[in-house]
């Protein structure tokens, strides 16, 4: 299928052949019949992607602060790639969409195939042939609604949450600051809310629209009949209400909502425009200066949009779907007019050369619809849902040439995958990028692009059924691990999955019941710091070791942003759960055992931990993964002790042991390597060989099964003792 996609680094704008989404529970597969351009957030980004690094720097300071705290935990080198495969990398365009439903996944039922829906989300209404939607992103189109006029869905779910932001009421007088798209609805829906609108903007031929779309009167923002307008409609107090749907880095829209609202008057904020309040203007008034967030309550919540669950009616009355769906049925019945905002149609395959026009000023517009093929339904049949594979039997390590490239299949193509271990592989000789398998399309494209992948697929079925692919390499959230690796064993392939392994002790039992079953045990687990040179170096230098030992490591994790998939602990594990594994693996690894019991106690309030791990021979290891420290001290140090020595680990910068002889590292100061790199070169000889994988399974499980046994330590208060692994 084709999707419209953008390269944030050169601005390149191209319409991209993809894959077919897959449709997943919870939603739907959604065939495009109209989607909407949005001449304001779209162009904005549009724009943004044309600067200069600096320019893209000043645009997102945010960004920018986020890169140098990167830097202090990551380094320079493993930031530098991140970034730049962030930025190399095609994005995505649109967010408002009407299409058809093609396909429904489990756990829908309140639409069927064929039926028309309007579609929301800037990662699931895509500029794109075929889009999954989640539940709480979509809406049925009423009766006898245009499918061009049901596009304007979500973006008149904006306009809507904006006036409910403001609160108006019969008789009260509004002024909207900027007439574009947003604007242009905002003056109809106060209009059909019995509110008097006073309309500011530069553009005449936008005013003449507002007004003929029901603003009492519009103008100039500099020119007198404004001010004057509102004197007339107010008695001279003042506007109830100002609707910022301006954009820009003036700051007149602003100090024009101080000037003509009335005392404690309230301002909503809808676009993105300089926001530098006067501060005697907006303190002498007791101005209520409010922000509308997007669609309205659901956006940025990953249960409510992903996860579809809604929130009581009776607490929250209008939520991003109920908005969606109220504003269709405004546009049915005739209170909201949208076809007078059609600028332009332009069919889907010109819409490079449409971007472009808008973008060079060619195009003057308020709203530009894309048109997909009328009959394009019919052209391609549904995606099917993806069937467990059959048990295949004994696994026996198949001959291989050793000329022969050893081939790889991907499933997921996350900012770790394309950051942490798919640059090592390109690069590598004997290795062959053969498919890449996402649920996104997208992503796969872009990995395909980047990294040189012969095929990019939503089909893992058909991955999994390809004899000649060598491993597959698992990098998915971590709720899917397990069950990914399970299939692929069954199907007889070497597994490389990144931590966690499993999530649960049902899903750790299952992964083994398949190795059980198929006779294949050719796993790897992605704990990488075993396999970090400087560890290695440090071990060595320390010797043979005779006696307990005594190990402390500090994990200063540092807090995560708001919306981190990482965050979603009913679906994805706690965030030890996730990570843990590494710091467990490790110290296993340095003491030469695996651990035989877990105890672990959890600070008052807050995500910070203390996971104490006894060994056979009576050495422990004391791990301290901490959120609240402060972000610019090292993320990881280790001291070893045992036998009157000394290891110290200082964030794989630098490491030193101390005995009758000091040994210390030299200093790496603008690189972190944390064993990616070997570690993939010894899994990648592994399977080339049919030799031993890196690291035994009952290493892998053990580690995985302490990493569990955290949780229940802490829900008991008391040690848990490990069953031994046979």
């Amino acid at each position: 299928m084709k999707q419209v996609v953008q390269n944030y680094k050169s601005g390149e704008l191209a319409l991209l052949d993809v894959p077919v989404p897959g449709c997943k529970p919870g939603g739907v597969l959604v065939r495009s019949a109209y989607s909407l351009i949005s001449t304001g957030t779209e162009l904005m980004k549009v724009s943004e992607a044309g600067m200069s690094m600096l320019g893209k720097a000043r645009s997102r300071p945010d960004q920018v602060a986020k890169v140098v705290q990167s830097v202090a935990a990551n380094g320079v080198p493993a930031t530098y790639r991140k970034v730049m495969g962030k930025l190399d990398s095609y994005t995505p365009l649109g967010y408002s969409l009407c299409g058809v439903v093609e396909q429904v996944g489990p756990g829908i039922d309140d639409v069927k195939v064929g039926d028309l829906v309007a579609c929301a989300g800037n990662e699931h209404a895509l500029h794109a042939e075929l889009n999954w939607v989640p539940k709480n992103l979509y809406a049925r189109v009423p009766d006898g609604l245009a499918p061009r006029h049901a596009a304007f869905g979500t973006v008149g779910s904006i306009a809507l949450q904006g006036v409910r932001r403001g609160e108006p009421q019969l008789g009260d007088v509004a002024l909207v600051i900027g007439l574009g798209l947003i604007g242009q609805l905002v003056v109809q829906l106060l209009a059909a809310s019995g509110v008097r609108v006073v309309g500011v903007d530069p553009d005449p031929v936008r005013c003449e629209l507002a007004e003929r779309l029901g603003a009492a009167a519009c103008g100039d923002p500099s020119s007198a009949a404004v001010e004057a307008a509102v004197a007339e409609l107010t008695g001279g107090h003042g506007v109830d209400q100002v609707y910022l749907a301006a954009g820009g880095g003036s700051n007149q829209p602003v100090e024009l909502a101080a000037r003509l609202c009335r005392d404690r008057g309230r301002v909503v904020d809808i676009g993105k425009c300089r926001l530098d309040l006067p501060w005697n203007a907006y303190y002498e008034k007791e101005l209520d200066v409010r922000f509308s967030r997007s669609y309205g309550p659901g956006r940025y919540d990953p249960e409510y949009e992903l996860q579809g669950r809604d929130y009581p009616i009776g607490y929250v009355r209008w939520t991003e779907r109920r908005n969606l769906a109220c504003f269709l049925d405004l546009i049915a019945r005739g209170s909201v007019d949208v076809e007078p905002l059609v600028s332009h149609i332009a069919d889907f395959d010109d819409a490079v050369e449409t971007y472009q026009r808008l973008k060079d000023g060619d195009l003057k517009a308020v709203a530009v619809l894309f048109r997909y093929p009328e009959h394009a339904g019919e052209a391609e049949a549904p995606a099917v849902a993806v069937p467990a594979p059959r048990r295949s039997g004994q696994v026996a390590t198949p001959a291989r040439s050793a000329k022969a490239p050893v081939r790889l299949a991907f499933v997921g193509a996350g900012n770790y995958a394309t950051s942490m271990l798919l640059p090592h592989l390109a690069r590598r000789e004997g290795v062959e990028l053969s498919t890449v398998v996402t649920t996104t399309a997208l992503s796969a494209a872009n990995a395909k692009r980047k990294f040189g992948f012969a095929e990019a697929t939503t089909d893992l079925d058909a991955v999994l059924g390809d004899k000649s692919i060598d491993a597959v390499f698992v990098v998915t959230r971590h709720s899917s691990h397990a069950e990914l690796t399970r299939r692929a064993l069954l199907a007889g392939k070497t597994v490389f999955v990144e931590k966690p392994l499993a999530l649960t002790e049902d899903e750790l039992g299952g992964v083994l019941a398949a190795v059980e079953e198929s006779g294949n045990d050719r796993l790897q687990v992605g704990f990488n710091r075993r396999f970090a040179p400087l560890l290695q170096e440090a071990r060595k230098q320390f010797g043979v070791r005779t006696g307990p030992a005594s190990l402390r490591y500090l994990v200063n994790a540092g807090r995560l942003d708001h919306g981190s998939w990482y965050l979603q602990q009913g679906s994805e594990g706690s965030r030890f759960a996730g990570e843990g594994g590494h710091f467990i693996d490790t110290a296993s690894w340095l003491l030469e055992a695996d651990p035989v019991s877990v105890y672990a106690t959890a600070a008052s309030g807050n995500e910070d931990l203390q996971v104490v791990l006894r060994y056979p021979d009576g050495s422990n290891a004391t791990i301290s993964y901490v959120t609240t420290g402060a972000p610019g001290f090292p993320k990881e140090t280790l001291d070893l002790v045992a036998d009157g020595k000394v290891l110290r680990l200082d964030d794989f910068v630098r490491a030193s042991v101390y005995s009758r002889k000091r040994w210390v590292s030299s200093r790496l100061p603008k690189a972190r390597d944390k064993g990616q790199s070997a570690e993939l070169a010894a899994f990648i000889k592994a399977v080339r060989t049919g030799g031993p994988m890196p690291v035994p399974l009952q290493s892998l499980v053990a580690t995985t099964a302490a990493t569990l046994a955290v949780q229940a330590g802490l829900a008991g208060g008391v040690p848990v003792t490990l069953a031994r692994a046979r």
